[in-house]
């Protein structure tokens, strides 16, 4: 599970990159400011998720992660029908 969870993790990584180098070939211009502050955010994440997870067995962070896949899914469904 928790191979899982970080191949998970991974993907999103490199799609988020592939998206960021998009935006700067295209000129897109970017706030620098709000980058370091999400950046910030998730690397503290990452460090409180890593200290977590050598405390949480995977069977119990099976559930917690497909619960979490199925809100972000429904979230982005909702996003994509309501808000676009």
């Amino acid at each position: 599970m928790k191979q899982a969870v970080g191949t998970s993790l991974f993907i999103i990584f490199i799609n988020s990159l592939i998206g960021f180098t998009g935006d700067m070939i295209n000129g897109v211009e970017v706030n620098y400011k709000v980058l370091l502050t999400i950046s910030g955010i998730a690397i503290f994440g990452m460090l409180i998720g890593t200290q977590l997870s050598k405390k949480i067995e995977g069977a119990k962070l099976k559930p917690a992660f497909g619960w979490f896949v199925l809100i972000m899914g429904c979230y982005i469904i909702a996003k994509e029908i309501f808000f676009k």
